[in-house]
């Protein structure tokens, strides 16, 4: 999952990788007359997998940046770190926003949510989710 705008330059820059190196791939690339053909169909196969995956995660960012997010109600208390993430993404702010809102640092939000919150304590977890604005008496 990406958290954060650098990460999804990150991931863009890797999925431009894959790409490119498909492409090369396809159009022969170098030393191809070493490489047997399943052992290409196989390189092939992992990159558009990995390819499909870092797209998978850039789509899902771009559509929570661009305000796609429902809060449903949880099925598993483990879904909720990357609730509280998708929250975060989808009502615009970034992790210095939600510092900012509970006076925090940029960098004790990086690190909760680099650990997925276990970390933070229960309150905390109540703080943020009143921050965000989510929660199931107001139906977002």
């Amino acid at each position: 999952m990406i958290k954060n705008e650098r990460q999804y330059r990150v991931t863009k820059a890797q999925a431009e990788r894959f790409t490119k190196a498909l492409r090369s791939l396809d159009a022969g690339g170098p030393d191809r007359s070493e490489v047997t053909s399943r052992l290409l169909t196989v390189q092939k196969e992992a990159l558009q997998s990995q390819l499909s995956d870092l797209e998978g995660d850039i789509q899902e960012y771009e559509a929570l940046k661009a305000g796609n997010f429902a809060f449903e109600q949880l099925e598993d208390i483990s879904e909720l770190p990357r609730l509280l993430i998708r929250a975060r993404i989808a009502s615009g702010l970034s992790q210095r926003g939600l510092a900012d809102r509970l006076g925090l640092k940029e960098q004790q939000i990086q690190r909760y949510e680099a650990n997925d919150y276990a970390s933070a304590s229960f309150t905390r977890i109540r703080e943020i989710v009143s921050a965000l604005g989510v929660g199931a008496s107001n139906g977002r």
